[in-house]
């Protein structure tokens, strides 16, 4: 049935299905970005295909292959009522990661909010329209995208301010839950004064 629905978006969307290809039970339609969020709306709403579990949505990072657009933004999604799914892919973004915007899917999908919100932390990508695009994993004073190819892995991040969160909840101590490469004026003071607590033993 996933076929099927491949010739259906390429009836009805002519020159906006880049290609398909199916492998490994897997039926991928590439979309023009511009047709991101008809398409959306077409498998969603269309009684034949209807998409109601939107499943996951995330990027690839294509830059060491050399590939412009250099970011395929792939969603997921499945038909609980007729039990087939799909995989459609968008390709946006020049080689040095700008220009990387696509329409949000939320407007058809709730679910595709957090999934959004992390591809663009992670990755850049700027979704259209989206109701709340603001990192959901790294802190806001977080540099860069750290899972884009050209992201230097022992990049020190900025100094910013402790913020002490009254009823910090367990299983966290007083210098625990920081974010991976933070650093804090307080955490670069504690260490040189003895009045200070003193890092945990290895």
């Amino acid at each position: 049935m996933s076929k099927q629905i491949l010739d259906l978006l390429q009836a009805r969307f002519p020159g906006a299905i880049l290609e398909t290809h199916s492998q490994f039970g897997d039926d991928t339609a590439v979309v023009d970005p511009a047709a991101w969020l008809d398409v959306a709306k077409f498998l969603r709403e269309d009684p034949r295909i209807d998409m109601d579990m939107f499943t996951d949505l995330t990027a690839v990072d294509y830059l060491w292959q050399g590939m412009v657009p250099r970011f395929e933004v792939v969603c997921h999604l499945r038909s609980l009522q007729h039990g087939h799914r799909i995989r459609i892919k968008a390709r946006v973004g020049e080689e040095d990661g700008s220009g990387a915007d696509i329409a949000s899917l939320v407007p058809v999908w709730k679910g595709a909010n957090w999934f959004e919100r992390e591809t663009f932390d992670m990755f850049g990508v700027n979704f259209v329209n989206h109701p709340d695009l603001r990192r959901i994993l790294m802190y806001p004073e977080f540099e860069g995208y750290p899972l884009r190819k050209d992201y230097p892995a022992q990049k020190y991040q900025p100094l910013v301010p402790f913020r002490d969160v009254p009823g910090k909840m367990a299983p966290f101590g007083p210098d625990e839950g920081m974010s991976f490469g933070r650093q804090t004026h307080d955490q670069h003071a504690g260490y040189a004064n003895e009045e200070a607590p003193l890092p945990p033993e290895a």
